[in-house]
């Protein structure tokens, strides 16, 4: 029974269970606006859509984040559920995203961007509000509403509407500490801060902070120059200049007076002063200064001192002098008011650096010597005031002596188109020297000399026209006339050029025969050495000096002397220039051709004979053979009888070795007859012949005749 109850109950449950079927349709997440100012409130909306089978009670849990991050989440039976930021900072701006879960189906909603607009007013602090001059105002601007990374802004607010500004990024803190000096003149500082942060998309910056005073307390005051002295200051016045400051506390000050960056005086109170006697170096601006610690203030006076007198002037007779000729010098004062005759005079002599006093004149005269070259000054003293000329340059000239003039290497020969080296000299003469050179009666060059040492000239000589006397003129500033020095002539040499070898005959020469080589140049300077060389040899054949630009040179050649011949030419102007290569050809003299040619036919006549002899004497040895090789019948029957065969070249026998004559005498065959062309077939056709006669007896004699064959 139980058994059956617990099977319904689940039965049922399992039928409402399936009646309880839903689906999220949709998510969807609301702002009332996008854009929101700093400080205002972001209020945020999720509102699900959900369908399902029947009417029934469901739980959702809402989840709201921030660029991925969860803000919040709240779990309720509603459909839709806010969250509320307030108030909203720039922080807060960003994508914002609703999630819904229900009974394990999760639906998101679309991102939504959110932009908060602007940022909070920062905070300004000074940690001292009164400080001293020389030191630092610490300063801190805080951010605490907002969250890094900033860019801190300080800024020092000056009189004049500008802005002294600093720069300070924090990456982990919404604050930071800056630093400012305290300059001079500082009374009371005004000092503002503001904030920037950077995000992805875009930047925002804070208003300004408030501002922050801060008061500067004076160490001392500014000093104070002043002149105690006649109101019109003149040269031989006494002038003292005093400067002071006024000290908040007892310390260590330093107090100077200086003028175009030279300190006159100086002193560790606050008051010092500076005296002198005025003179015309004391006009311009003087500076006090007062030093403490980094702090100093400076205050400037302009100092005008009236001229007592000029200065003075000095003037003399000449400023170039003729040795042993009179030098006069007088000192003068122009525009002076009272009577000259009151200042003191003195001619000085420099150098040296201090000078030599000469004579405590205003008037000075000598007889001028070269050692009394330099610079005279005149010094006029009135009322305790020196004052100096400008230095009058005096130079007492000797007169120059005749030059010397030389060649630089002692030789007078020059070769066309080289430099030519001259040097001349005066051992005597006030220097600036002028040296002329001249060649003939046209003038080459001038040098000065500014020093007791020789002036050096150089020549091109291009052209055997440029051929004259060099002579050099030596002056200064002496009165007296030139000098000159005695001439030089220099002998101009060319070198050869274009050296050419021939030979008569040209080419080709008989062995034992005369050739004449012929060497020439173009141009050079006489004399001029020639020599002639083989190719590949070393010494000369011939060497000559000759007082001309050609050379002939006869030699009897033989077949030794065949090869490259070429000619060298110099002169002392230049190394030896070498000529072109000439072929000269050793060939045979006429009566040796002859001589070889009979020698040949000669050689000819002898190897003919020897042939012939060679086959006489072959065929000779053929002729026993043929007998040999007959029946020993035969041969008796030949021994016996001669069978006569006579035909119109007259009788000759083929079997025997020998002919009769008409005079009955026996010759052989040999000695009056030709060759026989083809003897061995001969012979052997006459052994055939003989075989065939034999037909009714077996020795028979072996004829040859002219028909036989």
């Amino acid at each position: 029974m139980y058994l059956a109850l617990f099977v319904i109950l689940l039965h049922c449950a399992s039928l409402k269970a399936q009646d309880n079927v839903f689906t999220i349709n949709k998510v969807e997440l609301t702002v009332p606006s996008n854009k929101v100012n700093n400080g205002e409130s972001i209020q945020l909306t999720c509102t699900v859509d959900i369908s399902k089978s029947v009417s029934f009670q469901m739980q959702h849990t809402f989840l709201f984040y921030k660029d991925d991050r969860l803000l919040y989440n709240i779990t309720s039976l509603r459909v839709k559920e806010r969250y509320k930021i307030f108030p909203a900072r720039f922080a807060d701006s960003g994508n914002y995203k609703c999630t819904v879960e229900a009974n394990r189906k999760t639906k998101s909603s679309s991102d939504l961007e959110v932009q908060v607009k602007g940022l909070s007013q920062p905070k300004l602090t000074a940690l001292k509000t009164e400080v001293t001059e020389g030191d630092v105002v610490s300063l801190r601007c805080e951010e605490p509403d907002e969250k890094p990374p900033f860019i801190f802004v300080f800024s020092k607010l000056l009189p004049n509407e500008q802005q002294q500004v600093k720069r300070k990024q924090e990456l982990n803190t919404n604050f930071t500490t800056a630093e400012f000096p305290v300059e001079v003149g500082d009374l009371i500082l005004r000092f503002q801060c503001t904030a920037k942060v950077n995000s992805a998309v875009y930047s925002e910056t804070s208003e300004p902070s408030n501002v922050t005073l801060v008061t500067v307390v004076e160490q001392f005051s500014n000093p104070k120059l002043t002149v105690r002295s006649p109101r019109n200051i003149t040269e031989g016045d006494r002038i003292d200049i005093e400067c002071s400051t006024v000290v908040a506390q007892e310390r260590p000050i330093e107090i100077l007076i200086q003028k175009d960056k030279r300190i006159l005086s100086s002193a560790q109170k606050p008051r010092v002063t500076y005296s002198a006697i005025a003179t015309m170096e004391n006009n311009g601006n003087y500076t006090c200064k007062v030093e403490l610690g980094s702090v100093s203030k400076t205050s400037s006076l302009n100092v005008v001192v009236a001229e007592l007198f000029a200065k003075p002037i000095l003037t003399s007779s000449s400023t170039e002098v003729d040795e042993n000729e009179s030098l006069s010098l007088w000192c003068h004062i122009n525009d002076y008011i009272n009577d000259s005759s009151k200042a003191n005079f003195s001619i000085i002599k420099r150098p040296p650096e201090n000078g030599t006093l000469l004579k405590t004149s205003s008037n000075f005269t000598i007889k001028a010597q070269v050692n009394d070259s330099g610079s005279y000054v005149c010094r006029a003293k009135i009322k305790g005031i020196t004052k100096e000329s400008d230095p009058v340059r005096i130079t007492v000239y000797a007169p120059v002596s005749n030059p010397d003039l030389s060649v630089d290497n002692s030789f007078t020969e020059v070769v066309l188109g080289k430099t030519l080296l001259l040097r001349c000299q005066s051992m005597f003469g006030t220097p600036p020297i002028n040296y002329t050179l001249f060649r003939g009666n046209r003038r080459i060059h001038t040098i000065t000399v500014f020093n007791n040492t020789y002036a050096e000239f150089k020549d091109i000589q291009t052209k055997f026209d440029d051929l004259g006397e060099y002579i050099c003129e030596a002056s200064n500033c002496h009165s007296h006339a030139k000098r000159r020095s005695q001439g030089l002539n220099i002998t101009v040499i060319a070198p050869v050029r274009n050296v050419s070898l021939g030979s008569y005959p040209p080419a080709e020469v008989e062995n034992g025969e005369e050739i004449v080589f012929f060497c020439s140049v173009s141009e050079g300077s006489l004399p001029v050495n020639f020599s002639i060389f083989k190719q590949n040899e070393q010494t000369p054949f011939f060497y000559e000096s000759k007082m001309e630009t050609k050379v002939l040179w006869r030699k009897i050649l033989t077949k030794q002397d065949t090869g490259k011949y070429f000619c060298e030419a110099s002169n002392r102007a230049s190394r030896a220039v070498r000529s072109n290569l000439l072929n000269v050809k050793v060939i045979l003299a006429s009566w040796q051709k002859g001589l070889i040619a009979a020698i040949v036919l000669v050689l000819i006549a002898l190897a003919a004979c020897g042939f012939w002899w060679y086959l006489r004497k072959k065929e000779k040895d053929k002729h026993p053979t043929m007998e040999m090789s007959g029946s020993t019948a035969a041969m008796n029957s030949t021994n016996q009888k001669l069978v006569s065969g006579q035909n119109n070249d007259g009788e000759f026998y083929s079997g025997s070795a020998y002919i009769e004559d008409g005079e009955n005498h026996v010759k052989a065959t040999d000695e009056n007859k030709a060759p026989v062309k083809k003897g061995t077939d001969t012979v052997y056709s006459e052994i055939r012949k003989a075989n065939n006669d034999s037909g009714e007896h077996r020795h028979s004699r072996i004829e040859g005749s002219p028909d036989s064959t």
